[in-house]
């Protein structure tokens, strides 16, 4: 007796799927908005947002920079995406957090959150680095000295 032949399964062919529609005048950014597949896609709505490119000088932060608002409600006159950051950083976020969050690039939420630092709504601090190990002549005499008790 054989044993049954194993016949391998062909992949279903897909139907070809239709092209997206044009985007309409009304909606400039297209199907999915600002939050589509691929985050924003108009890029004057960005400059538009960090206040025209004004070359002023921005916050030293990075990726891991953690931000807490310290404020609960926005003030009124805020942008909506100030607001949308004050309202997510009620508790400690990081920049990047934040930028996801957000759908906004890290340069753009860094504009942001300068304008939001000099107006001191949100407060920015480094991240809390753990050091390296202590030295190994610390760890003995403190062992020793807990022997000799």
């Amino acid at each position: 007796m054989t044993p049954p032949q194993r016949r391998r399964r062909q992949p279903r062919e897909r139907p070809p799927e239709p092209p997206a529609p044009p985007p309409s005048p009304a909606d400039p950014e297209g199907p999915g908005g600002e939050e589509g597949r691929g985050g924003p896609k108009n890029p004057e709505r960005l400059y538009v947002l960090t206040g025209g490119g004004e070359g002023g000088d921005r916050a030293e932060v990075d990726l891991v920079t953690l931000v807490v608002a310290r404020t609960a409600a926005p003030p009124p006159g805020t942008q909506p995406e100030q607001a949308a950051l004050l309202r997510l950083c009620g508790t400690p976020l990081s920049v990047a957090e934040i930028s996801a969050y957000l759908h906004l690039p890290f340069s753009v939420v860094t504009v942001l959150l300068t304008e939001l630092l000099a107006a001191e709504l949100v407060q920015a601090r480094a991240p809390i680095v753990r050091q390296a190990l202590p030295d190994r002549s610390l760890l003995e005499a403190v062992m020793h000295g807990l022997q000799k008790l």
